[in-house]
């Protein structure tokens, strides 16, 4: 009898344990589906929010909070001057096919980024490099135009990540990178599998798999949450119930901040008239738009920048809700019959958000045309062709406020004098120097009405409760997985 009872008892101590085990895979759940997976060709937020970290990797990164940090470079030098970054690389490091990274890898990316015909969304990061030299394998040289202290930061950027000439043509659809994940598979519409590498050269991460769940429905988020079909939503669509997880143990909530200026981005081609555009920033009320479209989630910004930033500059009353005002600039304009194109993306701010917006418009005199379209439609229509009169749209990567020194942006605006004014930021490496200048630059797109800023997006997540690691809070568009991990 007992001889029998043994092989059960083990059995039955080995099921116990497995079962205890912590799983080693997640399921995360994401409003958007990335139009392509090369962080190095696309604009879209939704590319880093899969690969970020997970399968690609840059010279630096950005840390959970916000702090640039080593990555395929364990250190830098940097010349007296501030014009020249000598980067030490890592050993050993491998791309998931195999081929090996070196210095000829980051000399090819640097060159293809600032290459005159590159796809690259974010050209101006790479705008000041004058020359990279490869001086042996774990070295390599950037040689820039002018001194540029924020070079590390920029290097941060899912768009400046490290990229092989092996597999360059294919990065869109299976991207290879030196990553602790490598791409298993994507189901269009549906998900984006990624396994862990056992090649990756630095330290592993606890998951054996995550996959990507693209759910843009908001109550379908919610059902998805609840019922356990993905483990986390760390961009959840649909804060009116987050409440109810609060009040269920099963979950936890995270809220926390990003980088997401959200903006009534107005295009400088058409409108013209400073006038105008001051009118349409006073006809809106910052708040309720919060509360209407983000149930209260979000803090009222008056400038491109973000509140936690220690170089924030409070200009929200620069353009305070003031409709009777608004009327009076319209008045002094001449306008007394305006018919604007309000073009809205998927996301829930902008769709919600963009009712209110029209309906507000409209109480000043501004009637709307609203068309709802999908993102690549969007990328299409405004981020390429400038399409549009008004669009609403969060610009989540890291100050990004030299955006606005570039004419041919989607909302047209290249101030000379804020060209000038970024060129100078650029080449500043004085902390107080370059303080001032970015509070001169905040300044000058509020007074001149560039856009209708209306807030900074809240980082709301709903997660199951033993899901450790993820982000509370934003720094770039992001899911990094490395320190993700289920507690006992």
């Amino acid at each position: 009898m007992s001889r029998r009872l043994f092989p059960l008892t083990a059995a039955c101590a080995l099921w116990a344990s497995a079962a205890l085990a912590a799983p080693d895979s997640v399921t995360l759940g994401m409003v958007l589906e990335p139009p392509n997976l090369d962080p190095t060709a696309g604009a879209a937020a939704a590319i880093d929010e899969v690969v970020y970290a997970n399968v690609f990797e840059g010279l630096t990164r950005f840390g959970a909070d916000g702090a640039i940090l080593p990555a395929l470079a364990r250190s830098w030098d940097v010349s007296e001057d501030g014009a020249a970054y000598t980067f030490h690389l890592a050993p050993g490091v491998t791309f998931h096919d195999g081929t090996t990274f070196d210095a000829e890898d980051v000399k090819f990316s640097l060159d293809r980024a600032r290459a005159e015909n590159s796809a690259n969304a974010q050209k101006a990061l790479f705008a000041g490099i004058k020359a990279v030299e490869v001086i042996d394998p774990l070295t390599v040289k950037v040689t820039l135009a002018a001194p540029d202290g924020a070079f590390p930061f920029k290097m941060a950027w899912g768009d400046a990540v490290i990229v092989a000439p092996e597999s360059v043509a294919a990065l869109a659809t299976h991207p290879v990178g030196t990553g602790p994940f490598r791409f298993a598979e994507w189901a269009r519409g549906d998900h984006v599998t990624l396994t862990a590498w056992p090649g990756y050269w630095g330290a592993k991460p606890a998951l054996h798999s995550a996959t990507f769940r693209f759910i843009s429905d908001p109550t379908a988020a919610f059902a998805a949450v609840m019922a356990g079909d993905v483990d986390a939503f760390p961009s959840y669509p649909a804060p009116e119930t987050l409440a109810q997880f609060e009040a269920d143990p099963r979950f936890k909530v995270m809220v926390g901040t990003t980088e997401g200026e959200t903006l009534l981005a107005m295009n400088n081609r058409k409108l013209t008239d400073v006038r105008v555009r001051e009118a349409i920033a006073h006809a809106l009320n910052r708040q309720e738009i919060i509360d209407g479209a983000m149930y209260g989630y979000g803090t009222p910004i008056g400038t491109h920048f973000a509140p936690h930033h220690p170089d924030y500059i409070d200009l929200t009353a620069l353009s305070a809700y003031d409709p009777e005002k608004a009327k009076a600039l319209l008045a002094e304009a001449g306008v007394t019959d305006l018919t604007l194109r309000l073009a809205l993306p998927p996301p829930v701010y902008a769709r919600r958000g963009g009712e209110i917006v029209a309906a507000q418009l409209a109480a000043v005199g501004i009637r709307t045309e609203i068309t709802n379209v999908e993102w690549a439609q969007w990328l299409e229509q405004v981020f390429k062709n400038h399409d549009f009169d008004l669009t609403i749209i969060s610009h989540t990567e890291p100050f990004d406020i030299d955006i606005y020194a570039r004419p041919e942006y989607y909302f047209g605006y290249g101030k000379p004098e804020f060209v000038t004014l970024m060129s100078e930021l650029d080449r500043a490496t004085d902390p107080a120097q370059r303080s001032a200048l970015t509070k001169q630059a905040e300044e000058m797109i509020a007074q001149d009405y560039v856009n209708a800023y209306l807030f900074q997006l809240a980082k709301t997540g709903v997660a199951n409760a033993k899901l450790e690691g993820l982000w509370l809070n934003a720094p770039t568009p992001a899911n990094d997985l490395t320190a993700v991990h289920w507690s006992e």
